[in-house]
């Protein structure tokens, strides 16, 4: 057993490892097994929070937040055995290093993600709305402080404590603003540009606000040692931007676009981290302030910032920030708020700031001219709290600046105004997704030389060369229609913190948006800018970055605001080395399905099997026969016509398979006599093939075959016949009856499931096509007005 040292009263320190139960040893008295079974409760019971809080659309901040709190002596903690077994007083010191640990390296994250170029470009407008929104909050928070310090804060050192009531009730939480801008989709409207541009200035000033209230929370009675802190803190900050930054721009250098990080650059940033950390802990401006630093003079450019990210954030953000979390909570004891005057603070508290930072931004962005509805969102924007401000409220208590009842009221007040802010926002500033109608929603259309625009989605390197074949595929001989493409990477928003940079990145260009101004560094991005340097195709390349249950909605809106005649999206399985078909997810399943149902023109959902091979063909030895199966409907005709655009090709021969049946009708193979229906759907199908003959586009590449078939057997021994081709084009509800038993993918359709199974073919990919159908999109995602303001010129592609 671990011993106790009565002397004093004071717990010994704890022993690292025990022997084991079967020694007699109880592993919850010594420091490892007790510090695994924390973390292992902490982060399952704060994730489980954050499930629960999912549908409340509520950032994961807040479940670990309420987790933390839940935890410590407001709930749990109120049973002595609880606390005394799990969290017990001699192991709260190695939980604190360790929260703070990961803390340090969070915050090395956070500098990361910070650009000072993107914020030196703030515009006058965020500029002015961000000062608005801290100085106002900082007045009223001195205003309250004295309030508090002569009711529960009675005794404390006035200065310091007026200081961090000013920073409590001014900061903004950045990375927790752009996690709710991103779920609600608002990062590209104009509310959610000029939020995130003043909510990054204020940032760096409550860092600045923070600096300056740690060095006047100092025990030195002397005047001269905030002077001397300050003092030695700017010239910390200065040494990093003359010495560490160049040492790390040299190993950035030595990191080349495509080839791995060196172990030993990774080895000496981190140390560096860590050192930086004393430096500032030693000057007397806490170790986080050294961290943050160094991850602010990182070079941002290359792939050395994405490593340094990629290779420590999940061990940080996953196990060991939930920590400080857990820490923070065991400090907040909310049954310390009792009686009318505790809870009409925390409600003075709670009014104060929400009306600092709504009412300063709002009065700012009036001036600036913004209507009063996106200035009160901002307002509500701007309110949010979170990771910061757990800091401030933590070194306020360590330095005895702030007490247990002042303490939980501020903690209480950032879980409620930042709760509110999703629930409130939604209700104020619901954005009409308007747009202007448009005339060619398909490929089948009078006009062939009209402007052909397809919206190609791809979820990773592996889906890009045969995108990219396709595209040469469709883009004819350059002397009919032009072709634009817009090439959309499909990416998770994911909990991680990169995913916040990306989401920083992808503001900066639209979301989704073509980046004009400066050379993307995305490999993907690369391969569609080096082909339309090659061909005479419009590629615009864009990111759409979301929860998988909700990207539908960037890839239907965009289609729309860009007038696209056809979203092509990948198939959620690929084509294994032995030719078996393997998923890479079901929600990537579902994303397709929730597309083919709410896409306001026609979708093609390709079966990849290496179209061209492994990469771009060029265009002289491209030489593909594609088969077109022809049953009636719709769908058929669409996937035809994308089947006469291609065979404009010169590389290009098409067959077009016309089914016959021998009697009654495809679908049910018997003697029943056709509906009325049926009928006028064969008239629309002999009059759309008569046209077709007449097409002088195919010339000799094009040849047409009648196959009269008796049952489903001979239509699959047809199709068998002809799997050695490179392209099946085939309509989804095509108008047979379906070709297999049993299917895992229905939304191919009656043939696309046939055609796409492994039995069927290992070298013919597929392409199931779904024509638009105005009488079928009944809950269209965009609100059409022939009054929109986009609807006399060109959807631009700077922002969607």
């Amino acid at each position: 057993m671990a011993s106790t040292n009565l002397t004093g009263g004071c717990p010994a320190a704890m022993k690292a490892s025990s022997n084991g139960a079967f020694q007699n040893e109880n592993p919850l008295d010594y420091a490892l097994p007790l510090i695994i079974l924390q973390i292992c409760l902490v982060v399952v019971f704060t994730r489980l929070l954050a499930y629960l809080l999912k549908p409340l659309k509520q950032p994961r901040v807040i479940a670990e937040i309420i987790g933390g709190i839940l935890l410590g002596p407001t709930a749990l903690g109120r049973s002595k055995v609880y606390i005394d077994t799990i969290f017990p007083e001699k192991s709260l010191t190695v939980l604190d290093t360790l929260a703070n640990i990961g803390l340090l390296f969070f915050l090395f994250l956070v500098g990361l993600e910070l650009d000072f170029a993107a914020i030196r470009k703030t515009g006058k407008k965020s500029l002015l709305i961000a000062l608005a929104g801290i100085s106002l909050p900082f007045i009223l928070g001195v205003g309250t402080s004295f309030v508090l310090s002569s009711t529960i804060s009675k005794g404390v050192h006035q200065i310091p404590f007026i200081v961090f009531m000013g920073v409590a009730l001014s900061i903004t939480a950045f990375p927790v603003l752009a996690r709710i801008l991103a779920e609600l989709k608002l990062l590209t409207t104009d509310i959610g540009r000029m939020a995130m541009s003043a909510a990054g200035v204020n940032d760096i000033a409550a860092w600045i606000l923070l600096a300056l209230a740690i060095a006047l929370s100092g025990n030195d009675s002397s005047p001269l040692v905030p002077l001397w802190v300050l003092l030695s803190g700017s010239g910390f900050v200065i040494f990093a931007v003359l010495a560490i930054k160049p040492l790390l721009g040299y190993m950035a250098k030595r990191c080349p676009e495509g080839e791995p990080v060196k172990e030993l650059y990774v080895c000496v940033t981190l140390t560096l981290v860590l050192a930086a950390s004393f430096v500032t802990d030693t000057i007397g401006i806490h170790a986080l302030f050294g961290a943050f630093v160094v991850g602010i003079v990182t070079p941002k450019e290359g792939p050395f910032c994405r490593i340094l990210t990629e290779k420590i954030e999940d061990l940080i953000s996953g196990l060991l920030l939930p920590l400080y979390f857990a820490s923070s909570g065991l400090k907040t004891d909310v049954t310390t708020i009792r009686g009318a005057q505790s809870w009409g603070l925390l409600a003075l508290v709670i009014l104060t700031t929400c009306f600092g930072k709504i009412g300063g931004t709002v009065v700012a962005s009036m001036l600036c001219k913004v209507p009063f509805r996106e200035a009160m969102s901002l307002g509500v924007l701007m309110n949010t709290k979170g990771l910061v401000e757990l800091i401030v409220l933590n070194i306020g208590k360590d330095r005895k600046v702030l007490n247990d009842q002042a303490f939980a009221i501020l903690v209480l007040m950032a879980l409620v105004t930042t709760f509110i802010t999703t629930p409130l926002l939604m209700a104020i500033y619901k954005p009409a997704r308007r747009g202007a109608p448009y005339k060619h929603r398909t490929i089948q259309r009078k006009d062939h030389d009209s402007e052909l625009r397809i919206l190609a989605c791809f979820h990773s390197t592996r889906n890009i060369p045969t995108l990219i074949n396709m595209i040469e595929s469709s883009r004819g001989t350059g002397q009919r229609g032009r072709l634009c493409v817009y090439a959309m990477h499909l990416m998770e928003l994911s909990e991680r913190s990169s995913a916040i940079a990306m989401v920083h990145k992808a503001r900066l260009n639209g979301l989704p948006a073509w980046n004009k101004v400066e050379r993307s560094t995305d490999q993907m991005v690369i391969a569609f800018e080096a082909y339309q340097h090659l061909r005479a195709v419009a590629v615009r390349p864009m990111t759409a970055i979301s929860d998988l249950t909700s990207i539908h909605e960037d890839i239907c809106t965009s289609a729309h605001q860009k007038r696209v005649a056809m979203i092509l999206l990948p198939f959620h399985k690929h084509q294994r080395v032995d030719g078996a078909m393997e998923s890479i997810g079901h929600a990537f399943h579902e994303v397709n399905k929730r597309v083919l149902q709410r896409a306001p023109c026609s979708v093609g959902i390709l079966v990849d099997r290496g179209l061209g091979g492994t990469s771009h063909v060029v265009a002289s030895e491209v030489d593909y026969k594609i088969v077109v199966p022809f049953f009636g409907g719709l769908d058929d005709r669409e996937a035809l016509a994308y089947g006469m655009k291609m065979v404009e090709h010169p590389g290009i021969s098409l067959t077009i398979l016309k089914f016959v049946a021998a009697r009654g009708t495809l679908k049910r193979f018997d003697k029943g006599e056709e509906d009325e229906k049926e009928k006028m759907g064969k008239e629309i199908d002999g009059e759309f093939l008569r046209e077709l003959m007449n097409d002088p586009r195919g010339n000799e590449s094009l040849a047409y075959e009648e196959r009269v078939v008796e049952s489903r057997d001979d239509v699959n021994a047809t199709l068998k016949a002809m799997s050695k081709c490179n392209l099946f084009i085939v309509g989804r509800n095509a108008a047979v009856a379906s070709l297999v038993n049993s299917t895992d993918c229905p939304e191919l359709g009656p043939v696309g499931g046939l055609l796409s199974s492994s039995e069927f073919s290992t070298t013919a990919s597929v392409l199931v096509v779904q024509g638009y159908d105005p009488a079928a999109d009944t809950r269209p995602l965009i609100e059409e007005d022939v009054d929109y303001e986009g609807s006399s010129r060109d959807i631009s592609d700077s922002t969607v």
